[in-house]
């Protein structure tokens, strides 16, 4: 299966990478081919909401999303989600990457492609992920995407305190499930 990891910490080395590569060696383990994308090293700018695409064409932006990213989507089996919570949401770039499939939600949706989300916060509170899960959620459901699981990483501010935790080896538990 072709995995597309699609990070969006602006920490290369930081906790919520720290769980991708977890990810990433379950799934190599099982013979998975993964590309990683680090959507916050990219030029890709928000949806316009203009409808030139008619959610089924070509995006009048012409940015790293539309020449990179797009074809990545298309090409992979499954989508996985990586990101550091921003005030108990998603970071805009990886939001502005969602808002995108906008422009080809008619072939995204009938390809019926699989998804995970690895995220971590600095937050210890029972409610810091509610709002980032029930928007993967609900990306998934309307996408048509398979959910295959997630990590929520809490009180993993640093990569110390991540990598002390039990979420590297869930996220590669997830990884190798796959």
């Amino acid at each position: 299966m072709k995995i597309l990891v699609l990070e969006s910490s602006g920490n290369i080395r930081g906790s919520s990478n720290m769980l991708a590569d977890e990810f990433i060696r379950g799934a190599e383990e099982n013979g998975h081919e993964i590309t990683v994308y680090n959507v916050i090293r990219k030029n890709i700018k928000p949806c316009l909401g203009c409808g030139n695409c008619g959610m089924s064409g070509m995006c009048v932006l012409q940015d790293d999303y539309e020449n990179e990213l797009k074809p990545l989507i298309i090409a992979s089996d499954m989508i996985v989600f990586v990101m550091p919570v921003y005030y108990y949401n998603w970071p805009a770039p990886l939001k502005a990457c969602v808002d995108r499939f906008y422009s080809f939600t008619m072939e995204l949706t009938a390809m019926h492609k699989k998804a995970a989300f690895l995220t971590v916060a600095w937050d210890d509170t029972d409610t810091v992920f509610d709002i980032p899960k029930a928007y993967y959620r609900q990306v998934c459901n309307y996408m048509q995407f398979e959910d295959c699981g997630m990590v929520l990483g809490r009180a993993c501010g640093t990569p110390s305190m991540t990598r002390s935790s039990i979420y590297p080896k869930q996220a590669y538990e997830l990884g190798k499930s796959i």
